[in-house]
């Protein structure tokens, strides 16, 4: 499971015209969801998000936590996250976990995140605009097979 996590000043989500999620100061994650992914990998993504010190103290360094600041958490499923590009000009998805089970872990992250910071969700499957006003820019991947 991959978290691409950004640190904003704010983000949104738009599916059809209307605006359905927003946030103001936290992460806008896009999370990517790959076959023999479990529940596992949530228990270990969410500590390491939660508590990952990228937001500026009082002296610019990056010292605090998403806790720390009391930021929000906007969560929006990205399957081409396990895209692979490796051979061709065509991405192959075939490393993403089929839809019904891979929507059941986006679920599931979004509620074990949400026991710690207010979580914001777009719609698993949707087309979606999602606005990310990137605070650095500071962007990282969060790969729960690398933890």
């Amino acid at each position: 499971m991959i978290a691409l996590l950004q640190r904003v000043s704010r983000s949104s989500v738009t599916i059809d015209g209307e605006k359905v999620a927003e946030i103001g100061h936290g992460f806008n994650i896009l999370l990517g969801v790959f076959k023999g992914d479990s529940e596992a990998d949530i228990e270990k993504l969410v500590p390491k998000i939660v508590n990952l010190r990228i937001f500026a103290d009082e002296n610019g360094k990056m010292n605090r936590s998403i806790l720390d600041i009391g930021g929000e958490a906007l969560v929006v499923s990205q399957f081409t996250l396990a895209g692979n590009v490796k051979k061709g000009r065509r991405p192959s998805f075939d490393n993403a976990m089929p839809p019904e089970d891979a929507k059941r872990l986006y679920e599931k992250f979004c509620e074990t995140l949400r026991a710690h910071v207010p979580v914001k969700t777009g719609e698993f499957g949707a087309m979606m605009e999602v606005e990310i006003v990137n605070d650095g820019p500071v962007t990282f991947i969060v790969d729960s097979k690398a933890l």
